[in-house]
């Protein structure tokens, strides 16, 4: 039931990707935007495209969905739904996932002894965006090597959580039609 209403969901946007990759603009300066992975959902491209999503979404600062987009189109991921992945950070996720990233990278690093500063206190504010960054420039090296640890550790259980899951709805459809047709077959015709 429900991967029918998807597929209908995702048939409405086939008119809007034939637009945009039909344009002129597109075929003479982006050819490569026509890549049928680039838009529609397989096993390969959603994997890629999650695992994009997370890396990307640890990113600082606006360039989250740009980033996601340009790795999409180089590896020939779904990049609509890699820019929607990069959602999970936001004002309320990124100071704790970046305690968790300077606690990952502290572990490597070995400055373990230093204590580390504590978070700015939220609020729905531009000046807390400049508290965050000049917090974050203050953690240093366990930072910048925990960002880029976590990035890859989100990224790589992403895009197993997602082969995974495929396959098991794979298996697990498979495994349904099989018993349909047992059950037609064992009914009298």
């Amino acid at each position: 039931m429900a991967r029918h209403l998807f597929r209908r969901l995702t048939r409405r946007w086939e008119p809007f990707v034939a637009d945009i990759t039909g344009h002129p603009w597109v075929k003479k300066h982006a050819p490569r935007l026509a890549d049928p992975d680039l838009w529609h959902l397989n096993r390969r491209s959603t994997a890629r495209a999650v695992a994009i999503g997370l890396f990307a979404g640890l990113v600082p600062g606006p360039f989250q969905v740009l980033g996601s987009v340009l790795l999409s189109i180089a590896l020939r991921a779904n990049f609509p739904l890699a820019a929607i992945t990069t959602l999970y950070t936001n004002p309320l996720t990124i100071v704790p996932l970046y305690v968790v990233a300077y606690e990952y990278g502290a572990l490597f690093v070995g400055n373990a002894d230093a204590a580390p500063v504590p978070p700015p206190d939220f609020s729905m504010s531009f000046a807390y965006l400049g508290e965050v960054a000049s917090w974050m420039g203050q953690l240093g090296k366990p930072l910048a090597l925990g960002v880029l640890l976590l990035s890859l550790t989100l990224a790589l259980i992403g895009w197993c959580a997602v082969r995974v899951g495929w396959r098991c709805h794979v298996v697990a459809a498979w495994r349904k039609r099989a018993r349909q047709r047992a059950a037609r077959a064992q009914q009298p015709t």
